[in-house]
């Protein structure tokens, strides 16, 4: 909003410092300060009127130190997060873009699910919540929704290098390094001196014209990394701290590579995917951030307020959806390690389970307890040294995935 009210006010009356707004890096870094202001300072109050509504986390006995203590700490603390970054983004973000309107639509979506099994749990008195055949469905409706805007919006279109040989100058003296923007499905795959991939061609066996059914692989793709990183955020937050400092080292990566996306002449110097319009992203990549940062204020160990579901699926989807968008969604596995992880142990140890009770009669378990993070609290670590050494693995795997950049 604030956008459109200072290119009016420069158009109209040469308003000094306007044209200020116009920079993609002043407006970012003006909704990160914003988001970090209001996570902070109104973050205090939001926990107060939770603790009134008494919002308290139903602590499940699972046998491991401190857990008692924490029965009662207020939940649902992920609003926060989305006010956090919803105010900054509605106020500096252009909103016009398609990739911010899909952006507001994953926080408020993803946000609604969490609420709804968040207040299932508290008011309801069901530890169960949301059942999950309900959580599925809307992460799926999620998936094809951003799937289908990023596939049929006409604003969503990518620009490729030209071959040397047809690079020109052009009149302004600037020589052309792309070709013209083209819908396309085409993602970036890591370490590979070619490194892009067509997704529809999935479907070359149907023939000539196997193109046009392109959005049908995009769709599924997208539907199945929304399910499973909301999923792996949703696991991951189970001691305090986790999932929102690992989910803040995820995010500022990904403003890293939405700003060089969508910058040509960064795209050009690093012979990446240029993505017009999408450097926009940055804005509300770098609110989402600052929110998440504010919200660590309160939610390091000892938490005085839980993320709840309320937080932890909208982290998940938002990074998923920001990965998809910027067409390095196969960087997921690195850049998201710890919640594949997280996810991983959770499979590995019920399947196992299954499986050697089938046969020996007996379950059986990989780890003492999963998700991952449990494990270690069953091996006596302390769970702010936990939570620091996964921040830590964080960080190198953030490291490594801006490294891919050339790395090929």
């Amino acid at each position: 909003m604030l956008y459109y009210l200072f290119q009016y006010l420069e158009s109209h009356f040469s308003f000094p410092g306007a044209s200020v707004f116009q920079f993609i890096t002043f407006r970012a870094a003006a909704a990160f300060i914003l988001s970090l202001v209001i996570s902070t300072v109104y973050g205090k109050r939001i926990i107060k009127f939770l603790q009134k509504q008494q919002v308290g986390e139903s602590i499940r006995d699972l046998g491991l130190e401190g857990q008692v203590q924490k029965a009662g700490t207020p939940t649902m603390g992920g609003v926060i997060i989305i006010f956090a970054t919803l105010i900054p983004a509605i106020l500096l973000a252009k909103l016009d873009n398609v990739y911010i309107i899909i952006l507001l639509i994953t926080t408020v979506w993803m946000g609604l699910i969490g609420f709804v099994d968040d207040y299932i749990k508290v008011f309801k008195k069901d530890k169960a919540g949301l059942k999950g055949k309900f959580k599925v469905l809307g992460q799926v409706g999620l998936g094809v929704i951003v799937g289908s805007m990023l596939y049929f919006h006409d604003d969503v279109t990518i620009k490729e290098q030209l071959p040397v040989e047809q690079q020109v100058v052009q009149a302004n003296g600037k020589i052309k390094v792309f070709g013209e923007a083209h819908k396309s499905t085409k993602t970036t795959v890591p370490f590979m001196k070619n490194n892009e991939l067509e997704y529809s061609k999935a479907l070359s066996f149907l023939g000539e014209g196997f193109e046009k059914y392109g959005w049908i692989v995009f769709i599924f793709i997208t539907v199945f990394i929304v399910t499973g990183i909301s999923n792996g955020a949703n696991l991951t937050d189970g001691i305090d701290g986790l999932a929102a400092g690992s989910s803040a080292i995820m995010v500022v990566t990904l403003a890293v590579f939405a700003w060089v996306s969508g910058n040509i002449i960064f795209a050009d110097y690093l012979d990446v995917m240029y993505i017009p319009n999408s450097g926009e992203m940055t804005v509300f990549i770098l609110a989402f951030a600052g929110a998440l940062i504010g919200f660590l204020w309160y939610n390091t160990y000892p938490a005085q307020v839980f993320m709840g579901d309320t937080g932890s699926l909208t982290i998940g989807g938002i990074i998923a959806v920001i990965a998809i968008a910027i067409r390095k969604e196969l960087l997921l596995p690195i850049l998201a390690g710890i919640f594949v992880i997280e996810n991983l142990s959770v499979i590995m140890q019920v399947s196992w389970f299954k499986y050697t009770r089938k046969k020996y009669g007996e379950g059986r378990r990989i780890f003492k307890m999963s998700p991952l993070h449990h494990h270690y609290q069953k091996l006596n670590y302390h769970e702010s040294k936990i939570v620091v050494r996964f921040w830590v693995i964080g960080i190198l795997l953030a490291v490594f995935t801006i490294v891919t950049l050339k790395l090929r």
